[in-house]
């Protein structure tokens, strides 16, 4: 390859790299996370429970039933959320135009309405595809970001290329520090390279996935490409309220007939349709085991007679459907169960990693050698790496302990002070200083995690009786000791290394 095209690749691979970098990181690290979202659930502080205990059918006909009493106009379409993997409690949401409106029943079973996106889960999920964003502006930022991150990959796929056998392992330990940086985050580049290119293809289509279907839409179908393709992506067709009264089946009624239709079928959640109607339509959907890539299910039923209208399994999915549910499968790891998830939590880590290294070899390429003052756009780029990558890292740790100590929906808060006073500090003190200060941070905030975790249990001992519980207790012991490594060997390099370069302090 000739060395112009060489360098070209080289600048493609660098500035895209940079401007999805920061961005990337936020989405891998907190998406590692998110890959145990159901498992989460019995993680944070959980509101005081109902009085009386109810069985998941029976909580959702109270909810159902409560929520149209009050709000009557929720009835033309709402979704119903058992209890299990969407949280111990039923839920209930419709969307009242364009703002999502969601309910939940109390202690004593009156009808509480909670804020957008409101639980910890749900905020760590948002986090990794809006960085914390705005939730709309924040999705579609990303789907530029993926695009982004994909020429990043092809550029660096042919840079390496070349000498992809000789230097696949090589992880060259000595006092050169920036090439063993370069060694590790080619070799972590190279070997998950699968996964991410799934990530860049996915997360483009998901984030971007009606504005990429727009062009279509009205250059080449004549604005009917969605009616084309509404039999692929909906479970039964939609039809218009009769206006004649018909109160539809109990939700036990209901789960019970798809059991009999899919007896494999877990249900999850239901999807109402004009409710109260003779023509009033229900679609349960839930999980299959079946050897598929996705293992979405449904069935749709009339909901006030409870007639069989249509059953979707993994294994007869229409073509459309099966090929957007496998792609939501490939990006959240939801093929495979427990390997597969540990497997996508590791390559997660390994990717923020990836963008990390790369925005600090950019800075440590740029350094003038000969002389102790950098150029001020070194400095300006290693402090905003440090303030956004760290401070995300902070912010999610301090997350897990607000979660655990504070009622739901204040969570959110505390990420977002934290984040914001680790970005604000990285940008006003020292670079070197301001790395070792918020890895020290990093530690500290992760360490908190396994305390947290204490919060109001009994005694020492019974709060690890939980998985869940001891499982991120253990994690994030690892991880702040893998931090308080970091911000030992950065304040070295610190005192130790070469002194023309922005991660030097001053000698006295």
């Amino acid at each position: 390859m000739k060395a112009a095209t060489l360098r070209s690749f080289l600048a493609v691979h660098t500035w895209m790299g940079l401007l999805a970098g920061m961005a990337l990181f936020i989405a891998f690290y907190a998406g590692a996370i998110s890959v145990f979202t159901h498992e989460l659930n019995d993680w944070p502080r959980q509101p005081p429970a109902a009085a009386s205990p109810q069985a998941p059918a029976q909580a959702a006909q109270a909810l159902m039933d409560a929520t149209l009493k009050q709000h009557p106009q929720a009835a033309e379409s709402f979704y119903l959320l058992l209890p299990g993997e969407h949280g111990p409690q039923a839920r209930l949401y419709w969307y009242q135009g364009s703002v999502a409106r969601q309910f939940q029943l109390g202690p004593y079973g009156e009808l509480r309405e909670l804020p957008q996106r409101v639980g910890f889960v749900d905020f760590l999920y948002d986090l990794h595809f809006t960085a914390g964003l705005p939730r709309t502006f924040g999705t579609y930022l990303f789907g530029v970001v993926c695009i982004l991150y994909g020429l990043a990959l092809v550029s660096g796929v042919v840079i390496y290329a070349p000498v992809l056998l000789k230097d696949l392992f090589a992880l060259r330990l000595g006092k050169n520090i920036k090439r063993l940086w370069q060694d590790a985050h080619n070799a972590i580049g190279l070997l998950s390279l699968p996964f991410h290119v799934i990530f860049a293809w996915s997360g483009a289509v998901l984030c971007l996935g009606v504005l990429l279907l727009a062009p279509f839409q009205y250059l080449v179908f004549d604005g009917k490409l969605m009616q084309l393709l509404e039999p692929d992506f909906e479970l039964a067709a939609h039809v218009a309220a009769s206006g004649t009264r018909a109160p539809p089946l109990t939700v036990a009624e209901l789960l019970a007939r798809v059991r009999i239709a899919s007896p494999g079928l877990v249900p999850d959640s239901l999807a109402y349709h004009d409710a109260g109607d003779a023509n009033a339509r229900v679609e349960v959907y839930g999980k299959i085991a079946q050897r598929h890539l996705n293992t979405l299910g449904g069935v749709a039923l009339e909901a006030a007679t409870g007639k069989l209208l249509k059953v979707v399994e993994p294994r007869n999915m229409p073509p459309g459907m099966a090929s957007l549910r496998g792609l939501q499968a490939l990006h959240y790891g939801n093929f495979g169960h427990a390997p597969v998830k540990w497997l996508y939590f590791v390559l997660g880590l390994a990717g923020a990693f990836l963008f990390y290294s790369g925005n600090l070899l950019w800075v440590e390429a740029r350094r003038k050698r000969r002389q102790p003052a950098q150029p001020l756009r070194t400095h300006v780029m290693a402090r905003l790496t440090l303030g956004v990558c760290l401070g995300c890292i902070a912010g999610v740790s301090a997350l897990f302990v607000a979660a655990r100590v504070l009622l739901p929906g204040q969570e959110r808060h505390v990420y977002y002070a934290v984040f914001l006073a680790a970005l604000l500090w990285a940008l006003w003190r020292p670079t070197a200083r301001g790395a070792y200060e918020l890895l020290l941070l990093c530690a500290a905030t992760t360490l908190l995690v396994p305390l947290a975790g204490l919060y109001g249990a009994p005694g020492l001992v019974a709060p690890w009786r939980h998985g869940t519980i001891l499982l991120v207790d253990l994690i994030a012991l690892l991880l702040a000791w893998g931090y308080w490594r970091m911000a030992r060997a950065s304040l070295r390099r610190a005192r130790d290394g070469d002194q023309n370069s922005v991660w030097a302090l001053p000698r006295a």
